[in-house]
């Protein structure tokens, strides 16, 4: 994927710096607006992970800093939920003027209340995603019940979330209260998901609830089981942005795939950085990787798992289409392939790594009323799938270099 950094300004000038994924391939169709959590910022692992994740999808993401926190301008406190809304409207007009206006807005946490705010005044937004989200702004307030007094009184006061120290201010409350129900959603017609872990011990499954029964149908709850409020282990994240790019293929137009030269042309594209690479094979989108022990992210098989899985596909297709040509009954045809560089069993010169040679093992099973004479015949067949000869005969490689 391609990461941009990129900045604009908010309604009161201040300069909000946010980083931009895309994907390799092409310009995306489709782009997603990202809110991150109450305090938190843009490089939190959750937004980070998430937005590689829909981008590695062919989406173009957009996450950024919220006034006064991580790398834009601006002081904390005197930031309030409306201008967290307000941010978010003016990142949508980023989109829009720079790229194409978003598509879908995910909110993690209090940024997915103000993401349901903020999508009642984008009309480009086809589809809202929640992330542990409160279903109502009194649950912020908790967070200040024992400074509350000071903040009446002094007008501010010094707060403790997450282990760091921010300044509240009287603003900041009434704000919340002026903003209570974040989930009056009947003003709003778009698809939602609500996503919720019920292990969330900072934002309960309860919120979630209340969300999924004030939306307008087509809605959906998907729980994100076993995670904690900030989704702070990668496999968590990761399921979170594969979930969403699935349930929003629905609502959402899927990009365009660039048109290839021939049927069976597929293109591999890997950007700067990294090792994950986006594959375009027909009609379909791909991702490769190398696992994350040699430097990459994991987020698809790599090269040599890819060719396995090639010849398992083809090795099953084969031995099902023969069996159907000659009407025998098969239940299913399992290929279990591995791939391994070892030495040629009459080899001359085993000491020597040179003479290894490239080893798949394949293992078959099939199920189906058949005897010994056809298992052996489709054991005979399956050393004649196409992808069997290719790998097993000395291919042509012809490379030529061509313009970007």
């Amino acid at each position: 994927m391609k990461k941009l950094e990129v900045s604009f300004k908010n309604s009161d000038s201040r300069e909000l710096k946010g980083v931009l994924e895309l994907p390799t391939n092409s310009q995306p169709s489709n782009f997603i607006l990202f809110a991150h959590c109450f305090t938190c910022n843009k490089n939190f692992h959750a937004p980070s992970n998430i937005s590689k994740n829909l981008a590695s999808k062919g989406y173009g993401v957009l996450r950024f800093d919220f006034t006064g926190l991580g790398d834009s301008e601006g002081e904390f406190e005197d930031t309030n939920f409306s201008s967290n809304v307000g941010d978010l409207l003016a990142a949508a007009e980023f989109l829009k003027k720079e790229y194409k206006a978003p598509v879908m807005i995910v909110g993690h946490s209090l940024g997915g209340a103000a993401a349901l705010f903020a999508s009642q005044k984008l009309d480009s937004v086809k589809c809202m995603v929640t992330i542990n989200a409160p279903s109502n702004l009194s649950h912020v307030q908790k967070h200040f019940e024992s400074s509350s007094e000071e903040i009446l009184n002094k007008g501010f006061a010094d707060v403790k979330i997450g282990g760091r120290s921010f300044k509240i201010k009287k603003q900041f409350i009434d704000d919340l209260k002026k903003n209570q129900d974040a989930s009056a959603l009947k003003e709003i017609r778009k698809a939602l998901l609500v996503m919720h872990s019920p292990q969330d011990e900072i934002v309960s499954i309860n919120h979630a609830e209340e969300l999924y029964k004030s939306a307008w149908h087509p809605k959906s709850f998907i729980s994100i089981d076993g995670a904690d409020h900030m989704l702070s282990t990668k496999a968590d994240s990761e399921y979170v942005g594969t979930v969403i790019s699935a349930w929003a293929s629905k609502y959402i137009k899927e990009p365009k795939a660039p048109e290839l030269k021939t049927d069976h042309e597929v293109m591999a594209n890997l950007g700067a950085t990294g090792f994950t690479t986006q594959i375009i094979a027909g009609n379909h989108h791909l991702v490769a990787d190398e696992p994350i022990k040699v430097g990459g992210s994991d987020l698809g098989p790599n090269p040599y798992e890819l060719v396995s899985s090639g010849l398992a596909a083809c090795t099953s297709m084969t031995i099902q289409m023969y069996a159907r040509r000659k009407k025998w009954k098969i239940d299913n045809v399992e290929t279990h392939v591995s791939y391994s560089k070892k030495h040629a069993s009459d080899c001359e010169e085993c000491e020597n790594d040179m003479a290894k040679i490239d080893s798949f093992e394949r293992e078959i099973s099939i199920e189906g009323n058949l005897d010994e004479k056809q298992l052996k015949r489709l054991m005979e067949i399956a050393d004649k799938c196409p992808v069997h000869k290719t790998l097993s005969a000395k291919a042509q490689i012809a490379t030529r270099l061509i313009d970007s």
